[in-house]
């Protein structure tokens, strides 16, 4: 027990009024006080963990949750769920307008929930796509619910009618040149410049008779494909002019579609002509005779069967050693497609040529890398000398019999 004293104005009272007492003289009350002040703290302290942890068992992450896009366009918002243990979160989505349609994907099919394993974060797929229609800005909550625990990821799209991006369709050879024997090939750039995922088909047209085709590069069996927003695709387009195709220029329109969007591109392919030279003979066969050491004439004609002219065509000859050929035209300054050129040859075996078959290779080269060579057998007779030199002596054995008989015939 402890004694107060009171003091009260003109002098000095002393009570021995007492109050209860606690170990170490701390009144009973003060005591109370302090041991309330200590429950409190310590409820508080862990009142306060507890929240902080409930608001740090589940996170909805999203690396752009307020995006600008064009009326019509496709959004995609790449979201990630994680929770500290494995746990189910179910997904709902907000604020969406009625006449927008929105989705959320996840392993290829449409989800309302995700399974966390606890470590890494789960990934959805929210698909938004927008009216074509649509103005201003929309505001949507995807809210993920883990037991009692719900966290709201706020969501904003903007729609301005002029901030999409450009579809472009480019090459840096539009123009190829070449004979119409060749097939050509041009290679283009197909640029999705825009801010949603677009599906491509394209198409190429050409003259008529012309073989066109278009295909997206590495995917040459599919009709179309998709060009992710920001890339850009090869385009193959292949162009096989018909046999005989005159010279001249050929306009290719090549088009990709992507929805109501037409991407068109220009190509142009310059013919030249083709070459084709033939040589053979007028009657079409390949022989020849003549007696060794005399010169027999032998006709030779040179055809064009192409579609444009063939420069400066030299003709020469492979004959055996000893053996003379020339030509009476042996260069034809110009050949017109189908219009044959005769050339007349001379043919002068060696003077010891023994009788028999030769081979004769006459080659005919222009200026346009084309080429042809013949084969002509050709037969060395016996000279018409020695046929008289032979008859003469037949006749002179025979005169020789004739007068032996005469003479000792009767003998």
């Amino acid at each position: 027990m402890a004694s107060i004293e009171n003091r009260r104005p003109g002098g000095r009272v002393t009570s021995d009024v007492t109050v209860p007492t606690w170990r170490g003289g701390w009144p009973l009350t003060l005591r109370r006080l302090v041991a309330l002040a200590a429950a409190g703290a310590l409820t508080l302290g862990i009142a306060a963990p507890a929240a902080l942890a409930a608001s740090d068992t589940l996170t909805i992450t999203t690396p752009y949750p307020a995006v600008v896009v064009a009326p019509g366009a496709k959004v995609t918002f790449n979201v990630s769920v994680s929770t500290p243990t494995p746990q189910r979160v179910a997904l709902a989505l907000t604020g969406a307008p009625a006449t927008w349609k929105a989705s959320l994907f996840g392993g290829g099919y449409v989800v309302d929930a995700v399974q966390t394993d606890g470590t890494d974060p789960a990934s959805v797929r929210l698909d938004v796509t927008v009216p074509a229609t649509a103005t201003g800005t929309t505001r949507m909550l995807l809210r993920g619910t883990a037991g009692a625990t719900s966290v709201d990821l706020p969501l904003e799209i903007r729609v301005e009618a002029n901030v999409t991006g450009a579809v472009t369709l480019v090459t840096d050879f539009p123009s190829l040149r070449g004979p119409s024997s060749q097939t050509f090939n041009f290679n283009l750039t197909l640029r999705n410049d825009t801010a949603e995922d677009l599906t491509f088909a394209v198409n190429a047209q050409g003259p008529a008779g012309w073989t066109i085709q278009a295909n997206l590069t590495g995917q040459s069996q599919a009709a179309s494909a998709v060009i992710k927003a920001g890339s850009t695709s090869g385009v193959t387009v292949s162009a096989e002019p018909p046999a005989g195709a005159a010279a001249g220029t050929y306009d290719i329109q090549v088009v990709a579609v992507a929805g109501e969007r037409n991407i068109s591109g220009a190509l142009q392919v310059e013919i030249t002509g083709s070459y084709n030279l033939s040589v053979s003979t007028p009657d079409g066969r390949l022989n020849g005779r003549g007696a060794a050491g005399s010169a027999s004439p032998l006709t030779i004609t040179v055809t064009n069967s192409g579609t444009a002219a063939i420069t400066n065509v030299k003709l020469t000859a492979s004959a055996p050693t000893g053996w003379d050929v020339t030509f009476g035209q042996a260069t034809i300054p110009s050949l017109d497609p189908n219009k044959p050129v005769t050339v007349n040859a001379q043919v002068k075996p060696s003077g010891d040529a023994i009788a028999g078959d030769y081979n004769i290779t006459i080659t005919a080269a222009g200026d346009q890398s084309t080429s042809d060579s013949v084969d002509i057998r050709y037969t060395v007779e016996t000279s018409l000398l020695w046929g008289v030199i032979g008859g003469a002596l037949i006749i002179a054995v025979a005169a020789g019999i004739w007068w032996v008989f005469q003479r000792y015939g009767r003998r």
